[in-house]
């Protein structure tokens, strides 16, 4: 880190000429008042991945010279757990004063700094923030985007840096608009999403109708499905945090991932019995179940999982569930189930929708009315052919009911023969169906409890990952708070690991760490918790120390582990580690707190020399080192 640091103070000069003539390349003109500039094509990026960057350090510090050209029309930079900085320089050649708006138009966006600074002298002339973390009162602009309001000062070279750090997708698109024109697609936003919601409304209450007249169940599960489907949309699209929960912020960020799984769940159990896959397709129906059950696992789990693994899975399960409906619809059309013409083309419709935004998000088509709107008009378009399937169903029954009653006349005459043999077969066919149940709830236990082990071990080594590590270590801290006792965080890193993997291959690397895994697990006792973090990073949850020696002891018997030889595929390979120890409450009384110092006091023991252990502060300072 000191070397990186002292290339950047010798390099600063030379970097920084560099940058000026890179970023004044993607320098554009304001010469008028009367058009929207897309600011996507002018960024310059950094990715800030050590999170302790603040604008003085983007404008004139070191960082100042890692942007690069981002060199996306749209951007979108994905999940990151980075902080990301933005410039677009601008050239205001305009002679008098102006006002802007700056939209950023992605509503889940976690947090936004922007900063307007003149690039002649680095003076900082405007600076806002806003976020779907903060209450709506808090934006500098009321919209259900990102809007902040700027006043250009003429004959300028100026430069907005914006500041965005999000567990969501990272869609940072940005434009600056003219007043009038902002307030103009402004309401053209609003009244597109007003029609939408409103045919949302029309259909959810036309088949709520339907639903008290008939009691067929289909009915009610599709309702819930148009509900969830406009709450996930009215809070995806930000109407949610302007007009339902502004004073939320905590729920409006999640909102739209609930809003969608629960979508997920009831489009799933309605497909499943339109189509009455059970019957129609017993193979699809089985993915279609398993569909709806990691949806509704993905929904409980929202406040115990990571915002970005929820975000990611959903994205994923929604994916693979369309391309099983569509394919349910196709089997089911094929049998003669002529109903499943119209949930075939529904589910084709948002297929559509959903490819023309990824397709416009990526540059690939133009962005206008209907591909900016391409995922609502599907989804609006699937909910209306889904309500045509449902009439189309009602008279495919009707004419079943006729078919079969006639049917019933002519057989009446041999039902006392056919009887007993019914009977039989009914028998025989509820037992079949009755084992196929137990074998889809067999199946569903073992995927639950694969998909529970895969999200909180570590694939390499077996041991706990940082998802289960982060739970125990919470759960610990809540015992070791109510018993007033002690628990210990040892982080270690391995020292020498990186001329293993470039010596001896990646494969016996893994097996080294395997071999360590081992070893720090026949450390510790059966209550302790041992995880890998990252490449080469372990960490050890002691709970119920008696004193910080207990801990040192853990660690020194740790390192004595570490450094013992092991025999890899015929080499004899040694490696060390240092170890940093923090205690509770010693060090803090949070899982991130003592997490934090214990990676300091590691940092401690590298810059020491490696091979060793250091403590925390607050540890060193309670016993007097």
């Amino acid at each position: 880190m000191r070397r990186i640091k002292t290339f950047f103070v010798f390099h600063f000069l030379i970097l920084t000429a560099i940058f000026s003539i890179t970023s004044f390349a993607y320098a554009f003109p304001l010469e008028s008042e009367k058009s929207m500039t897309s600011l996507g094509p002018h960024y310059m990026f950094l990715e800030d991945s050590g999170r302790n960057l603040d604008v003085k350090d983007v404008i004139s510090g070191p960082a100042a010279a890692m942007f690069k050209p981002l060199g996306i029309v749209d951007p979108n930079l994905g999940y990151s757990q980075s902080v990301i900085w933005l410039r677009a320089d601008i050239e205001n050649r305009l002679t008098k004063p102006s006002s802007w708006f700056i939209e950023m138009p992605f509503p889940t966006l976690d947090s936004i700094n922007m900063f307007i600074i003149d690039r002649e002298n680095g003076e900082i002339l405007s600076s806002q923030s806003a976020g779907d973390l903060r209450p709506f009162d808090e934006r500098p602009y009321p919209h259900r985007n990102f809007v902040f309001p700027v006043t250009l000062p003429p004959s300028k070279n100026l430069a907005a840096f914006i500041r965005v750090d999000s567990r969501g997708s990272l869609t940072v698109s940005a434009f600056l608009w003219p007043p009038g024109l902002f307030h103009q697609n402004s309401r053209n936003g609003y009244f597109a999403l007003s029609l939408y919601f409103g045919v949302l409304i029309a259909l959810f209450a036309y088949n709520l109708l339907l639903y008290i007249s008939l009691g067929d169940r289909i009915y009610f599960y599709y309702i819930l499905f148009v509900g969830t489907m406009a709450l996930a949309q009215f809070s995806w699209n930000g109407l949610g945090n302007e007009y339902l929960w502004p004073n939320l912020p905590a729920w409006g960020n999640v909102s739209p991932i609930a809003g969608f799984d629960a979508t997920g769940v009831f489009g799933a159990v309605f497909s499943r019995m339109f189509l009455n896959t059970r019957r129609s397709a017993p193979s699809l129906d089985k993915a279609i179940v398993a569909c709806a059950a990691v949806f509704a696992i993905l929904l409980v789990t929202i406040p115990m999982t990571p915002y970005q693994f929820n975000a990611k899975a959903t994205s994923a399960t929604a994916v693979i569930f369309s391309l099983v409906a569509i394919l349910s619809g196709i089997v089911c059309l094929a049998r003669g189930f002529t109903s499943a013409r119209y949930f075939l083309l529904a589910w084709t419709m948002l297929l559509i929708g959903t490819a023309a935004l990824g397709a416009r998000n990526l540059g690939w088509i133009p962005t206008n009315f209907l591909t900016l709107y391409a995922m609502l008009i599907g989804s609006a378009l699937e909910m209306i052919l889904l309500s045509f399937a449902l009439a189309e169903r009602i008279n495919d029954l009707r004419k079943e009911k006729e078919a079969a009653e006639v049917e019933a006349y002519e057989a009446k005459k041999t039902m006392v023969e056919t009887l007993k043999h019914t009977e039989k077969e009914l028998e025989e066919r509820v037992s079949a169906r009755t084992r196929e149940l137990q074998d889809v709830n067999l199946r569903l236990r073992e995927s639950e409890a694969l998909l529970r082990k895969m999200a909180h071990h570590d694939h390499l080594t077996g041991l706990a990952n940082r998802s289960l590590l982060d739970e125990s270590l919470l759960q610990a801290i809540e015992r070791a708070k109510r018993n007033k006792g002690k628990i210990a965080v040892l982080l270690a890193d391995l020292d020498g690991f990186k001329p293993v993997n470039d010596d001896h291959g990646h494969d016996v690397g893994d097996d080294l760490l395997r071999i360590i895994a081992d070893r720090l697990k026949a450390t510790v006792r059966s209550s302790d918790t041992v995880a890998r973090i990252g490449g080469d990073e372990f960490v050890l949850l002691l709970e119920t120390i008696k004193d910080p020696h207990d801990a040192i002891h853990m660690a020194e018997k740790a390192l004595a582990a570490i450094r013992e030889p092991m025999n890899v595929r015929e080499a004899e390979l040694r490696v060390s580690a240092s170890i940093g120890v923090a205690i509770f409450p010693d060090d803090g009384v949070e899982a991130e707190t003592l997490v934090k110092h214990a990676d300091r006091a590691m940092y401690k023991a590298k810059l020491a020399g490696r091979n060793q252990l250091k403590l925390a502060d607050g540890l060193s300072a309670s016993i007097g080192e």
